[in-house]
């Protein structure tokens, strides 16, 4: 029957596949156990995992630099309102700020990559040395002062080359505004071009996602192999910490910003939306979702078509708050369970880096783990951790999508009240003035 083929599944069902078959092939071949003289499965596993990690850093540069430059180019021109505008780019960057605090806050409190006092980096086996990475991070950062002079790189080139991508994501911001600002005839041409070469990166990037079951099945059999499945309890806690954050960020941060700034019930807000949630959560994808959380935004909450149709589409590509959260909260575990100290500097550095990357990748395949390269290449802990992270992302993708779509929805009631709708969630009278304001 067809609905047993594995390559009509969907690609979650596949990775879910790829993961249990290498859980039970590195059981069952262990780290010794040989194919052919001098060439163990352990090897294969290590070779298939490590050629799927080197497409995903393939895309790193091109997919930044596309996407963000893409991105930005189109939020400016004479046809963006400028004070609605101003003050959406405002509360997304504040909440997404919000967010990768609350994330880096539970991952230090909870501690999930340190197990019995123990940093668990032998039972994820991490290959690189604890010692070396610990240099390698204490060298690749200074002060708060250091931060921003890597932010402006004197070769932007070299910087790319080198996986310096903090200069290249503010050069990437800069460029795109700059664009932004161009007569009609200039911009179009150069923003249609950077939004084709952005759509040919996803096209790109949905190719390599097509070989993420196979990539995860060598991740998984090679770790297995090599330390049974001790892994699993760290990654475990790992998980748990990542849920817990979101849920304070979707439960407790979201709420609060309703109450007081947009003067607004939450739970109304709550209900309006729990058709987006749902397909949220179930498709993993904030883009895909854009249509229905449109419709409950205007239809159940109550935001003008206006507000609506500006905010949210916006929200859609640069307000990822469930995806920065879980790449700040990534990165730390991964530092601690190699026996990392991170100064204050570092994680300074990986609060502005997550805060960059989660600009206009969130709705492209693997962003996560793209953005997440990002921010390890940029404190200098090694990218190919990452691998362990493909275990339990599943869940964890369709936990922050579910928050990404409510932050966007919650941006698009807090701008209309900030603006002076009327009737927002059953607000009968708006927060100032009278009638909604125009640009």
């Amino acid at each position: 029957m067809t609905s047993w083929n594995p390559l009509r599944w969907p690609l979650y069902a596949q990775i879910f596949a790829g993961i249990a078959l290498g859980a039970l092939a590195g059981l069952i071949s262990g780290d010794t156990a040989e194919l052919a003289p001098g060439l163990t499965f352990d090897s294969i596993y290590d070779y298939i995992g490590t050629l799927f990690l080197n497409a995903l850093k393939m895309l790193i540069v091109p997919l930044i630099a596309t996407s963000i430059i893409s991105g930005v180019a189109g939020l400016g021109g004479p046809g963006t309102p400028g004070r609605l505008g101003g003050k959406t780019v405002l509360y997304y960057m504040a909440t997404s700020t919000i967010a990768i605090l609350v994330g880096l806050t539970i991952v230090n409190l909870v501690q999930p990559g340190v197990l019995n006092g123990v940093p668990v980096k032998e039972l994820l086996d991490f290959q690189a040395n604890s010692n070396e990475v610990a240099a390698r991070v204490s060298g690749a950062q200074g002060g708060v002062a250091e931060v921003f002079l890597r932010m402006f790189p004197p070769n932007i080139v070299m910087a790319a080359a080198e996986g310096q991508m903090l200069g290249v994501i503010v050069f990437c911001i800069l460029f795109g505004y700059f664009i932004s600002r161009l007569a009609k005839a200039r911009r179009d041409p150069v923003t249609g071009f950077f939004q084709a070469c952005f759509e040919a990166m996803m096209g790109v990037t949905r190719f390599v996602m097509r070989f993420a079951p196979i990539g995860v099945f060598g991740l998984v059999a090679s770790v297995v192999a090599d330390v049974g499945l001790g892994a699993a309890r760290p990654l475990v806690v790992f998980s748990i910490t990542v849920l817990a954050a979101l849920a304070v960020h979707f439960l407790v941060v979201m709420p609060l910003v309703l109450f007081f700034v947009a003067r607004v019930n939450p739970l109304r807000q709550y209900r309006a939306m729990a058709p987006a949630l749902l397909t949220a959560f179930s498709t993993s994808s904030s883009s895909a979702t854009l249509p229905i959380t449109m419709r409950c935004v205007e239809d159940s909450a109550r935001v003008s078509s206006r507000t609506t149709g500006f905010v949210l589409p916006l929200g859609a590509t640069v307000n990822m708050d469930g995806t920065a959260l879980y790449e700040c909260v990534a990165v730390i575990f991964i530092a601690q369970a190699f026996g990392v100290d991170l100064t204050f500097g570092v994680q300074f550095t990986i609060v502005v880096t997550a805060l960059l990357t989660s600009i206009g990748v969130a709705g492209v395949p693997a962003a996560s783990f793209v953005a997440i390269a990002v921010i390890l290449g940029a404190v200098g802990l090694p990218v190919e951790a990452i691998g362990v992270l493909f275990v339990f992302d599943r869940i964890l993708d369709m936990s922050r999508t579910a928050v990404n779509v409510f932050g966007d929805s919650c941006g698009a009631v807090t701008i209309a009240r900030l603006e002076g709708e009327t009737g927002v969630l059953g607000q009968a009278s708006p927060l100032r003035g009278s009638s909604a304001s125009a640009d």
